[in-house]
């Protein structure tokens, strides 16, 4: 298998695939793929609980997988908004949790499977949820970031303070709680909320630059309300008489 990836702020994947092959990828991913390519879904050994999980943090409820037939196949993915792809290499001690909506597609031999937060406050308060996804196994993972991907290495007791959904992803040896942004003054008046992830080393942790909903509150500032729309109507058809 080879891959390229392509574009800046909206990038592709293109994955060039030998006969029998297989990747399998989260649904509504595929942009295109070679008329040699056969597609179908799979619940990749988790089962029909499994699926119930991915679907209650907004994951598809299977995954669609693809092998090409017959010789060589082509497949090119993209993420759902507008950001970075990065590959991941997993091996036997080389796990990594991923944030939902991060993972993109993963070769065969690769395992996804759901893991519950260790602590409840971090699922409430966290902006991650109950369930996270942990990704082993052997292979080459491809995870999708909204915005520009940043990636630091912790060392041993180093720890950073994070907005709740910029993280995308980090190694199990990482650990991982909710902590108060400050001052209820602070939260309330500085725009960064009630909490922050605190993560600490060793490890590597992935961040993004954006997220979707901040994306889309910017968008709304910019955007003309219901009521001022209907006073622009009102003023053209009394323009008219």
């Amino acid at each position: 298998m080879e891959y390229k990836i392509t574009g800046n702020d909206m990038q592709m994947l293109t994955i060039e695939m030998s006969q029998q092959e297989k990747v399998f990828a989260t649904a509504g991913a595929m942009i295109y793929m070679s008329g040699n390519m056969n597609m179908s879904t799979s619940s990749r050994g988790s089962g029909m609980m499994g699926g119930i999980k991915r679907k209650m943090i907004g994951e598809s409820f299977l995954f669609t997988e693809f092998v090409p037939q017959g010789g060589s196949g082509i497949l090119t993915f993209a993420g759902p908004a507008p950001g970075t792809i990065k590959p991941l290499q997993v091996a036997p001690g080389k796990e990594y949790i991923l944030q939902k909506g991060s993972f993109l597609c993963a070769v065969e031999g690769v395992n996804l499977e759901m893991t519950k937060q260790e602590k409840m406050s971090s699922s409430f308060f966290g902006g991650t949820g109950w369930w996270l996804q942990r990704v082993s196994g052997t292979g080459t993972v491809f995870i999708h970031t909204f915005g520009n991907l940043v990636e630091m290495e912790l060392k041993p007791g180093q720890s950073i303070k994070v907005d709740t959904e910029m993280v995308v992803g980090w190694e199990p040896s990482v650990s991982y709680e909710i902590t108060k942004a400050g001052s209820m003054k602070t939260a309330v008046f500085g725009g960064e909320g009630l909490f922050l992830n605190h993560l600490k080393g060793p490890g590597k942790v992935m961040l993004q630059s954006m997220t979707v909903k901040k994306f889309a509150k910017a968008l709304r500032q910019h955007m003309p309300s219901q009521s001022s729309t209907t006073r622009s109507s009102s003023s053209s058809r009394s323009g008219r008489r």
